[in-house]
């Protein structure tokens, strides 16, 4: 019984461990800001997070941009295991990749614009190409695209859905830091209140063990007498 309730400790302590190890890297979507000021900087946000986090994948990522009164996409960006490479020549050297690192299977494909100037306002669209592989060989390709609609400014004026958009991103990180704390403590009680349990049915069998063997010496000393 001891050890059947050991099995069950082990087991409990291997699932909170690969639980916390996935969930320490929550994922949280939030929508790009679409206000920059020219001569600044502005993160141009695409964030898609993997629903199915027990499969592995990779990703690529490409952005596109349409120009103000334009019609047409041109390709200005790229980003793959070897790195990011600017495709287009009025974004030379002003692309800063932002997304996720160390990691092929990306979800933040998020980039920085260096020394914004009003030519870039217009429409961006990322695509993040992602694709999960299952078991028996078999690949599942999901595209995602993201949108962000660019307007450039001569001086910070700071509305009310950049605002939202800031709260309502500060307010999912700190959900998910809480929640990942609750779900913690949870496995850590679970684990402590398993341990506990494994001792005392120990405890008891050894117990046993000595009164029975206390037991057939006191038999053993009576057949001698």
């Amino acid at each position: 019984m001891a050890d059947g309730t050991v099995l069950h400790l082990l087991i409990l302590a291997l699932l909170c461990s690969l639980f916390v190890d996935r969930a320490g890297g929550a994922c949280a979507e939030v929508d790009s800001d679409t206000e920059a000021v020219a001569g600044k900087g502005f993160k141009l946000g695409c964030i898609s997070c993997k629903r199915r986090s027990e499969v592995e994948g990779t990703a690529t990522v490409e952005w596109y941009f349409r120009a103000k009164g334009e019609a047409d996409f041109v390709h200005i960006y790229s980003y793959n295991e070897d790195g990011g490479t600017i495709e287009h020549d009025d974004f030379m050297y002003r692309i800063d990749w932002k997304g996720s690192k160390r990691s092929n299977d990306i979800q933040d494909a998020s980039i920085y614009l260096t020394n914004v100037t009003f030519n870039d306002s217009g429409t961006y669209r990322c695509f993040l190409n992602r694709i999960l592989s299952y078991d028996n060989n078999y690949e599942y390709n999901d595209i995602i695209s993201k949108v962000v609609h660019l307007s450039v400014v001569a001086k910070a004026n700071r509305g009310t859905a950049s605002i939202v958009s800031e709260v309502m991103m500060y307010v999912s990180i700190i959900g998910l830091q809480v929640w990942l704390l609750i779900e913690m403590i949870y496995c850590y009680r679970k684990i402590a209140a398993a341990g506990e349990e494994a001792l005392r049915e120990a405890a008891n069998a050894e117990y046993l063990a000595i009164a029975s063997e206390s037991k057939d010496n006191c038999a053993g000393v009576q057949v001698g007498e």
